[in-house]
This record gives structure tokens, C-alpha cells and sequence, in this order.
């Protein structure tokens, strides 16, 4: 299939902004005026298609590493304090270099994400100074610095904060930010058509217009080189669920072959674990990690979960019957399920079966509320919600007699 990998970070740069959405407070579309502002000055520094279309990526992809739970665990304080207290920390610089290292840029960029916190005098998390520190690099570091700063997206309809902007530039020029690079954004950001571009309302269309498209003839095993790399960073949201897509698709992959699943099914049931879980990025912590049971309307954001995979996934060309099996994974065979009460009628066989895998394998991992289970125990459990009308039988089954000596 011809795949849009830019229509595909679009879509998950909606959910991959509520992880700085839930930890710091930062307002919506944070990484999408990154790339914005990012590729402006690539453009006035002559940067090729594909130097663009990697620096957008990647500027998407900037903060990937601070979903980490151990980086946000605790924090004190505002939303300030608690950005200043994870900034501070260049864990998130390396795990987010990490977790990109297998995903298909076109011009073999390195060290871009490990490095965007670097100041220009040296005085970084990793002191590289001047041209040592990669150029885009210093592009997204002078976007991100910004917005965090001015919430770029709301200087449109506030004109006092353009001198006020230009000042902290210019202050902070040799400090923090090149000179010759400053100079370039100065220019760029004297025209108003660039602070509309940044609003809220408009920041979808500009970026589909600016960004250069990535469509290239890919098959779904290639896909999920790219889609592995999101399913680290859904999972690394708690430390009860760091191993828990990445898991399961383990799990679906034995379990596919057992069945005989073969070609760009098996394909699609595998991404379809990777990112069955997308929609967690958006909720809290607080709700995710919670010790004792949770009260009706803290459940009621947990089932908006598949709704928010949903969403995101379906506007991927190709990505329909995989959207489709995210959605349905917390569905029951007698309609008690979430989020749309579908019944044994409506739901296909991949459906079933990625429901009954997502079970066994959260059964099989350790919870705020209990320790994880045998594999043995988790049949049991499973055994009693067939007999509730829960789940598939003959899957559940198939799934005690092929997962026996994995657990």
C-alpha cells in the first residue's frame, strides 16, 4: 500500500501533545507549531525536502521520552515547577533518542532528539556548545523554547507580545540561541501572517501545506517498524504497563500463527497491538495508577480511551480494519462492554480475539491494586468470564493450551 508516514504523525502527534498536556499544563498542538516554526527556518536556511521532512518528524517526535512514568512520578508543584523539574532531567533527552532509533527518516538524522535541549554558551544537560550541537537541534530548541515560554498560539490575537518576544530573543541570543540563527527568525516572525498561522484554528491546514509529504510503497510489515516505536512510548506512560503492547503483540504474533493468520492480516492484527492502547496517553496518571477502585466518572475517561484510538488511527489511509480492532477491545460478547456495548453479533473474530489477548496479557502483569498472575490464574479468571458471556470461549481455550509455557 502507498502509506502517508506524515499522515500518520499528524494523527498521533493529537495524542502524543496530552502527554505535555497531562504533566506540564502546556496548552494543545505544542509539537504541531514546533514543526511549524522548526520548518520556516529550514526553509530560510535552504533545507531539502527531506532534511524538512525529517525535521518534522522529529520535531513531532521531540518530547516522545517524556512519557516515562519514572520522570513525572511525584512531582510537585504548578505547572511550571513540575516542567522546570522534568526539563532538568536529560533522562527524557536519551529515551527519546532510544525509542526513535528504528523509525524510517529519510536523511539518517542523529542525535536530534538527544540533543534539543543544548544552549548555544554551552550550558545544556550535555554542555555541547556552539556547532556542536546539531542544527536541528537548535531549530527545535528555539521553537520549544518559545512556545513554552509565550504559548506561541495565542500571540495572534495578543500583538503586545510580539516586542516582548522579540526582546527575550535578542536577550537571549549567544546565550541560549545562535545569532545567525535569530537574525533568520526575526525576519520570519516580522510578517502577521505567521502568528495567524500558529492559532489553534488554523495550525492543522498550514502545517498539511508547509510539511512536505512522505507517501511511499510500504508493506504492513514495514509499518510496524514505525508503529513499534509508538507502542514504547503508550507503554511507558505507567510503570505497570512498560512492557504491555509490546507484550501483547508477542502474544498475537504466537497466537496469529496458531490460527494461520497470515500475510496483511497478520500484519494489521500486530499494529493493531502496538497501538490498541493509543488513547491512554491522554488520561492521567493519577486515574491510570490508582491503588483502590475507581469512582464512576474516573471510569467513565477510562472508556474513552478505545474512542480516542479510534479517532486518531481512522484518519491513517489503510488503517481502517486496525482502528476497527482497537475500538473493539474492551467490548464484551454481551453487549456490557465499552465504549459502544457491542454484542457477540458485531464483533468479528480479530476483534475477539485481540480482547481476549489484552486480558490475558494485563492478568499476567503487576497492578497498583494486585500482584500478577500465573498463567494458570488468568485462565481461571478468563474461564469464569466465558461463562458470564464475557469473552470467546474456544479463543480462551486456544489461548490456555498455546500460552502454557510462555507464563
Amino acid at each position: 500500500m502507498v502509506f502517508d508516514i506524515k499522515e500518520f504523525l499528524e494523527a498521533i502527534s493529537n495524542v502524543l501533545d496530552v502527554i505535555e498536556t497531562d504533566i506540564f499544563g502546556i496548552p494543545t498542538n505544542h509539537s504541531k507549531r514546533l514543526a511549524y516554526v522548526s520548518n520556516r527556518l529550514a526553509c530560510a536556511l535552504n533545507y531539502s525536502i527531506e532534511m524538512q521532512y525529517d525535521l518534522a518528524a522529529l520535531s513531532i517526535l521531540h518530547d516522545n521520552g517524556a512519557s516515562l512514568k519514572i520522570l513525572h512520578d511525584n512531582l510537585l508543584g504548578d505547572a511550571k515547577a513540575k516542567q522546570n523539574i522534568i526539563e532538568s532531567n536529560k533522562e527524557h533527552c536519551r529515551i527519546g533518542e532510544h525509542n526513535i532509533s528504528s523509525f524510517p527518516f529519510l536523511t539518517s538524522p542523529q542525535n536530534v532528539i538527544l540533543y534539543h535541549h543544548e544552549k548555544f554558551d554551552g550550558s545544556g544537560f550535555f554542555g555541547l556548545k556552539g556547532l556542536e550541537i546539531p542544527q536541528m537541534s537548535q531549530l527545535i530548541n528555539f521553537a520549544d523554547t518559545l512556545d513554552l515560554k509565550f504559548d506561541l498560539g495565542s500571540v495572534y490575537k495578543n500583538d503586545g507580545h510580539h516586542e516582548r518576544i522579540t526582546m527575550f530573543i535578542r536577550e537571549h541570543t549567544g546565550i541560549d540561541f545562535a545569532p545567525d540563527l535569530t537574525e533568520i527568525a526575526l525576519q520570519i516572525m516580522y510578517e502577521n501572517e505567521f502568528w495567524a498561522d500558529l492559532s489553534d484554528e488554523k495550525i492543522d491546514e498550514v502545517l498539511n501545506l508547509t510539511i512536505p509529504s512522505h507517501r511511499r510503497e510500504m508493506g504492513y510489515k514495514e509499518i510496524h517498524d514505525i508503529t513499534k516505536v509508538f507502542s514504547h512510548i503508550i507503554d511507558a506512560k505507567s510503570k505497570f504497563t512498560m512492557m504491555h503492547s509490546s507484550e501483547l503483540t508477542k502474544l498475537m504474533s504466537r497466537m496469529a500463527g496458531f490460527y494461520k493468520i497470515e500475510g496483511n492480516e497478520f500484519w494489521k492484527l500486530i499494529i493493531a497491538s502496538d497501538l490498541h492502547d493509543l488513547g491512554k496517553l491522554g488520561i492521567s496518571n493519577t486515574i491510570l495508577d490508582k491503588p483502590g477502585p475507581l469512582t464512576d466518572e474516573e471510569f467513565s475517561i477510562i472508556k474513552k480511551h478505545p474512542v480516542t484510538a479510534k479517532q486518531n488511527l481512522e484518519k491513517v489511509q489503510g488503517f481502517a480494519e486496525i482502528s476497527e480492532w482497537a475500538y473493539n477491545h474492551h467490548e464484551k460478547l454481551n453487549g456490557t462492554g465499552y465504549p459502544r456495548g457491542l454484542d457477540a453479533e458485531k464483533l468479528d473474530f480479530n476483534s475477539r480475539l485481540l480482547a481476549c489477548l489484552d486480558i490475558y496479557q494485563a492478568l499476567g502483569e503487576i497492578r497498583p491494586y494486585r500482584q500478577a498472575l500465573t498463567h494458570d490464574e488468568s485462565i481461571t479468571i478468563m474461564r469464569r468470564m466465558v461463562e458470564d458471556g464475557l469473552i470467546d470461549p474456544s479463543i480462551t481455550e486456544d489461548i490456555a493450551k498455546q500460552l502454557q509455557t510462555i507464563k
